[in-house]
């Protein structure tokens, strides 16, 4: 993410200065940006019902850059079987509920044109009963510049003998007990490492259970999650003595905003935004203040998702 992007953000300023909004039609219309309900810390229902998180600074920022008021819809993330996230998330854009979508993972499967002819949209305030929902014609959508990176941890019950690495942890507490889900990325990662070598220290767990319930309970010693996780446990649980260690493994995928391939004036704003908040430390600003370990995204910015040769490769 070694880009300068200053003199792009100072053309940038100059437009708005002339423009008003970038030149955008009907400039008084709000920006909509649908946030997932459920994504704590990225996005979540705080106090009073209110949309809150590290989206929404994000949104915040663009809409004060376009000078447009901002309205946060938030919507279901739970997707229903037969649709997939993605597709969802592209009916919210292509029936209009929305701009942008925030949270967004930027996998080369879900953007470009659909995979499908039509989907229906997830729940959000407003939305007609799901018996009763249209599906909605899909269209082509595009991704922003990533703002994070998707990386798993480890937490533990207190800060002890620090350690940031797999092979730390596998010869200087051998009778450790590492909870993870069974299915899961952490799963995964942590049955293929070195082939296997941590496989009889690990408590597989299903989906219903949480591994840093069983953490909290003394159940485990450690628990490999995604950092997102850890961040949404520590907002619920604010007493909680768990702690992550030094470790810390990329997914290589990235976050960022969705929208339609033909909204390149609020894809504009939003790259602005992100950019310019990556150059001034803003965005890790936003992140500590609303809870979120933050994780620089990485080059490429879209992705796929990894391989199993990718999650057994060893750490370097």
């Amino acid at each position: 993410m070694a880009k300068n992007f200053d003199g792009k953000w100072a053309l940038l300023a100059g437009l708005v200065f002339v423009s008003g909004s970038f030149g955008v039609a009907g400039a008084a219309e709000p920006l909509k940006v649908c946030a997932a309900e459920q994504n704590a810390p990225l996005s979540y229902q705080g106090l009073g019902g209110q949309i809150r998180g590290l989206d929404v600074r994000i949104a915040q920022a663009a809409a004060a850059l376009m000078e447009r008021d901002l309205v946060v819809v938030p919507f279901d993330s739970s997707y229903e079987n037969e649709s997939t996230l993605g597709q969802e998330v592209n009916a919210l854009l292509s029936a209009g509920i929305c701009d942008a979508v925030s949270g967004f993972p930027l996998l080369r499967s879900d953007l470009g044109p659909p995979g499908r002819v039509k989907a229906r949209t997830p729940d959000y305030p407003g939305a007609p009963r799901r018996r009763d929902r249209p599906f909605i014609a899909l269209r082509e959508i595009a991704a922003t510049q990533a703002y994070q990176g998707v990386a798993l941890g480890a937490a533990m019950r207190s800060p002890g003998v620090p350690w940031a690495s797999l092979s730390t942890l596998r010869s200087e507490h051998p009778d450790w007990k590492i909870g993870v889900v069974s299915g899961t990325l952490a799963g995964t990662v942590s049955m293929l490492w070195r082939h296997g070598a941590l496989q009889h220290q690990l408590v597989s767990l299903n989906q219903q259970q949480s591994a840093l319930e069983l953490l909290s309970e003394g159940t485990v010693d450690v628990a490999m999650v995604p950092l997102a996780q850890f961040d949404g446990w520590r907002l619920s649980h604010p007493k909680s003595p768990l702690v992550l260690a030094g470790w810390r493994r990329s997914l290589g995928v990235n976050l960022g905003f969705a929208t339609l391939a033909t909204n390149e004036a609020v894809r504009l704003a939003i790259n602005s935004t992100i950019a310019q908040a990556l150059t001034h430390g803003d965005l890790k600003q936003w992140a500590r203040e609303e809870g979120v370990t933050w994780q620089a995204p990485e080059a490429p910015d879209v992705s796929g998702l990894p391989s199993l040769a990718q999650l057994a490769a060893d750490e370097p």
